[in-house]
């Protein structure tokens, strides 16, 4: 039992994330104009349209509900997907 305890604690302090929380972010980390990452948004996945995707600076969190329940992930998932698509600099083929 104490090689599971040791097992368990050493994951715990493996994956302890409590230093940074990816909620506490409010605004979206772009690496293009909002404008550029829409269109590349509307690429990837054709049910998104302009309407969905209305951002503006500050209301990130809005954007990411609305977007997580259209696209059925967790917000999290959702601000990976814009920040890396924001990231790339050419389209995916």
């Amino acid at each position: 039992m104490d090689y599971l305890n040791n097992i368990l604690i050493r994951d715990i302090i493996i994956f302890d994330h409590s230093s940074y929380n990816f909620m506490s972010k409010t605004a979206l980390d772009l690496q293009q104009p909002w404008e550029v990452v829409k269109e590349l948004l509307k690429e990837n996945d054709h049910r998104l349209t302009d309407e969905d995707l209305s951002y503006d600076p500050g209301n990130g969190e809005k954007l990411l509900e609305y977007l997580s329940k259209k696209l059925n992930r967790t917000k999290d998932e959702v601000r990976i997907l814009i920040e890396s698509i924001s990231a790339n600099t050419g389209k995916a083929s």
